[in-house]
């Protein structure tokens, strides 16, 4: 027997519906009673969490109303408060995530499309309605009552075959806004963190991540640091690098030539799923105070959580956790011609923290560096006047000898 040929390479692709990663379809009420529900919950979450909502415009069902300018391929219209896209052509899946990929999380009115959750609303009115699509409710997660249905349909329970989802009253609308904001912190994707090891040391002529400021190779001990908050911890290494790593896993760049950058992605590429904690190995005077605090900060509702360093005045993209909708953003980038991650956390709306002592950010780059570095580590009272050393020069993101 032959193996069926497969003309694609394998590539991992995550796990996202017809529209996000965390996505709920509001069925069985009228769509007056959805968007109402929608209107109520979208702004009660929205100092922590950016959701969207997909909807179909109920008032142009009767006659077709033409775009803002006929025949264009898209109009991209300022409102002023609000910022409007209008096709000419209906969206892809593929285009639907690419448009609300940068949200938290998306509702959905399920009398319209399908989502990967549901939350079953029980309105005698769209009873019959709802018993025509159960092969809608593949993973009924919530059940919404009302003073006239205040229990699960008959033909639901038996559609759910045992499984019983919570049920609350219609009319909590608190309640429901917990429950929601319950499941997107549920919906927090796992850390894994990205030691970036695979820099030519030019400048330094030596292998930056073999030198011991710890006692120990300043790889092993980035990744050592990493393995205390993160669940998996990997080297990115380049193709044909000497003195690979033999004490963790290793994610060799598959985007080449495009240093840090290029780590990124291959680190998403592997795992597409999961937040990635990216740290560059050259930064010895890291502890474990700093990979706490900006755990601490983080915020998975943005695109990454970053330190500001003041000495570039600009986040800093080698100690940041990227979270996994990064993943589009950085390819959408690239295929504009853009490989300075920095400029993605500037223009992407990452969160930004300021950072509690500069000298986290300091960068060994050179046996000058290396030299000022290992006199800071050797001091016992920081607030010697030699602490105050010459800072080390800052690297760009071409710099990563």
């Amino acid at each position: 027997m032959h193996k069926p040929h497969d003309k694609h390479p394998p590539v991992r692709r995550p796990d996202v519906g017809d529209f996000h990663r965390n996505e709920w379809a509001f069925i069985g009420a009228p769509c007056g009673t959805i968007q109402a529900l929608v209107a109520k919950l979208i702004p009660a979450l929205a100092a922590h969490y950016t959701l969207a909502y997909v909807d179909a415009d109920h008032a142009a069902a009767d006659a077709a109303e033409p775009l803002p300018v006929p025949g264009a391929a898209v109009v991209l219209t300022d409102k002023i408060n609000y910022h409007r896209y209008d096709f000419g052509q209906p969206l892809s899946v593929f285009q639907q995530r690419a448009q609300l990929q940068a949200a938290t999380g998306v509702l959905v009115n399920g009398n319209h499309f399908r989502a990967k959750r549901q939350v079953v609303i029980l309105d005698p009115k769209k009873r019959e309605s709802l018993a025509k699509k159960l092969d809608q409710l593949t993973d009924v997660v919530l059940i919404l009552s009302t003073p006239e249905q205040p229990e699960p349909y008959d033909f639901l329970l038996e559609h759910l075959a045992g499984k019983r989802p919570f049920v609350m009253p219609l009319g909590d609308t608190n309640g429901i806004m917990q429950w929601l904001r319950a499941q997107l912190t549920h919906a927090i994707p796992p850390l894994y963190g990205l030691v970036l090891a695979g820099g030519k040391s030019q400048r330094m002529g030596e292998d930056k991540g073999l030198i011991a400021y710890h006692g120990m190779p300043q790889r092993e001990y980035m990744a050592g640091l990493l393995g205390g908050v993160c669940e998996q911890v990997f080297y990115s290494t380049r193709p044909g690098q000497d003195g690979l790593p033999t004490d963790g896993a290793v994610i060799e760049d598959t985007f080449l030539e495009l240093g840090p950058y290029g780590a990124i992605l291959s680190a998403f590429r592997m795992f597409p799923d999961v937040a990635w904690f990216v740290v560059a190995c050259d930064l010895p005077l890291v502890g474990v105070d700093t990979l706490a605090h900006l755990m601490q900060q983080r915020h998975s509702g943005r695109l990454a959580t970053a330190f500001h360093n003041p000495a570039t005045s600009w986040p800093d993209p080698l100690m940041t956790i990227w979270e996994p909708r990064a993943y589009h953003t950085l390819l959408t980038y690239l295929a504009q011609g853009y490989s300075c991650p920095r400029k993605v956390l500037i223009n992407a709306g990452a969160h930004v923290v300021p950072l509690p002592d500069e000298k986290w950010l300091w960068n060994a780059n050179s046996p000058a560096d290396r030299e000022m570095i290992q006199r800071i580590l050797s001091l016992d009272n920081t607030d010697k006047p030699e602490r105050a050393a010459r800072r080390p020069a800052q690297r760009s993101e071409q710099q990563q000898g």
